[in-house]
């Protein structure tokens, strides 16, 4: 805990800690937020508890998070400047190519540790607010019991998490894209995901009607460079086409 930690937070904290008991993964604060994690078997029970016992009447946001590379960087900084690319994409843009065994890109990624859905609560007769970080169990098929019976202002934030980053929420009343064409194929936030798309799409006066190719976008990887005060100017930071 900071030295800047209100202490109607920490009180919030040991609340809940004493209310929801083993049901709390984890509890955190930090920027004088407090941040609890719980398992996704145990969110609905949990979501009731805080609405009913705790006062937070409000969702104001849900959202999925990626974390397949999470405290990577494709940024490397030395003493020219810095530079974008530390890994090789060639690979990532050769749609052609076929590997000669298919590799899981979870394989080496720790078992229901990918995706998490984050909600963020407030209690407006309390004045507080809590954020609920819930895993999704399974890596490959993400999903998790949704909280539209609870907050049914959840409903859209739902769609956008599934059409983003392909997390199905259970008993969701109608779980499709809300963001992305309804063909549209895979989940643009995945990491995994190619930058430049995997289909593009164009009206063909001939045929009157959208027609869907492969990208034809060539990829390009944009490379900052800083302009040192050495170099006749001050200090800026550009852009390389």
């Amino acid at each position: 805990m900071g030295k800047n930690t209100s202490p109607m937070i920490e009180a919030l904290q040991a609340e809940l800690a004493t209310s929801l008991s083993s049901k709390v993964i984890k509890s955190d604060i930090a920027f004088n937020e407090l941040t609890i994690e719980v398992p996704a078997a145990d969110l609905l029970e949990v979501a009731l508890l805080l609405r009913d016992k705790h006062g937070f009447d409000q969702l104001i946001d849900l959202c999925g998070v990626d974390y397949l590379s999470y405290g990577e960087s494709e940024w490397d900084a030395d003493v020219s400047g810095f530079s974008r690319g530390v890994k090789n994409t060639d690979d990532i843009f050769n749609f052609d190519a076929k590997p000669e065994k298919e590799k899981n890109v979870n394989d080496d990624f720790e078992a229901g540790r990918r995706f998490a859905v984050v909600i963020h609560l407030l209690s407006v007769k309390n004045n507080k607010r809590l954020r609920v970080k819930t895993f999704c169990e399974d890596n490959d098929a993400p999903m998790m019991d949704s909280v539209h019976g609870v907050w049914n202002v959840a409903n859209w934030f739902e769609r956008e998490a599934f059409d983003l980053f392909g997390i199905i929420f259970v008993n969701h009343p109608d779980l499709r894209r809300i963001l992305t064409d309804y063909g549209f194929v895979g989940h643009p936030f995945r990491k995994d995901f190619p930058l430049v798309g995997q289909v593009e799409m164009r009206y063909d006066e001939e045929l009157k009607r959208v027609v869907y190719e492969p990208v034809s976008i060539e990829p390009r990887v944009l490379v900052p460079r800083v302009i040192r005060a050495s170099e006749g100017t001050r200090d800026v930071t550009e852009a390389d086409n």
